[in-house]
């Protein structure tokens, strides 16, 4: 089964069902959580698959980066000057 259009649609939709948490156990939990309402129908390796898969999409388009306690923001400059 091609996980890729699973793993595509789960991350466009991060912003709305991970609104507000910046903690990547709790978004692992809410993206756990919205496989099983979605995709029930994925085995256990597949939603392990899938949600590596979003979580690593969300680490690459900076979306733990927002400002929360102990974050730097000199990382986020660097990022914008490339």
């Amino acid at each position: 089964m091609d996980l890729r259009p699973i793993i595509s649609e789960i991350a466009s939709q991060a912003d709305d069902f991970l609104e507000g948490v910046t903690d990547r156990a709790q978004a692992r939990a809410g993206i756990a959580e919205f496989i099983t309402m979605d995709y029930s129908q994925l085995s256990a390796i597949d939603r392990k698959t899938v949600s590596d898969a979003v979580m690593a999409v969300l680490e690459d388009e900076s979306f733990f980066n927002g400002g929360y306690a102990g974050h730097s923001f000199d990382d986020e400059s660097e990022s914008e000057e490339e």
